[in-house]
């Protein structure tokens, strides 16, 4: 148990209806009453965001999420299959547990695979993935009207808006937290 008083964002909880981490925290004493807590959770097997509020010194079940590295090998119908980089051993995630990270997976990719009571809940992407372009419409000269981007897929099936001189072929460089372009590599 550890009190309201002592959480920080990116910690995780254990509450009644499931586990939860930490996006945003905030102290408030107002001028008259009690003080409280107020968070902003994000719910780990769905993805949803929820604001609670907390008396201040109210207890919870903070809950221990362990972090291992893991490679990608594949993906088939039983899921997405990693394997831990420490022991070899191999572990089937879902597509919901894997969610919209499935976009950026690459084969031998190495990612984060957090755990709760041994059991795999969900992976972390690193914060850029490189990837080649696989089909890119030509750029027409002079269509700079817009914001001078076309769309162009890379070779998970992932669209992105990249600008124009982009071209079948070449390796760019995507955010996975916003799925925008960063760089030509």
């Amino acid at each position: 148990m550890i009190s309201t008083n002592d959480v920080r964002p990116g910690m995780a909880l254990e509450l009644e209806d499931g586990l939860f981490t930490i996006v945003e925290y905030q102290h408030v004493k107002p001028g008259k009453g009690r003080a409280f807590v107020r968070m902003k959770l994000k719910k780990l097997d769905t993805g949803q965001v929820f604001d609670r509020t907390f008396r201040a010194d109210e207890d919870v079940t903070q809950a221990r999420i362990d972090r291992s590295d893991y490679q990608y090998l594949y993906s088939d119908d039983l899921g997405f299959h990693f394997m831990n980089l420490d022991d070899y051993s191999q572990v089937v995630l879902s597509p919901d547990d894997v969610g919209d990270a499935a976009d950026y997976l690459l084969d031998g990719m190495t990612v984060t695979v957090a755990s709760h009571q041994g059991t795999a809940i969900g992976i972390e992407l690193p914060a850029a993935v490189e990837m080649e372009v696989t089909y890119a419409e030509p750029a027409v000269k002079g269509d700079t009207r817009q914001a001078a981007t076309k769309t162009v897929r890379v070779q998970t099936g992932l669209e992105v808006q990249v600008p124009l001189f982009v071209e079948q072929g070449d390796r760019i460089k995507v955010d996975t937290r916003t799925g925008e372009y960063l760089t030509r590599v």
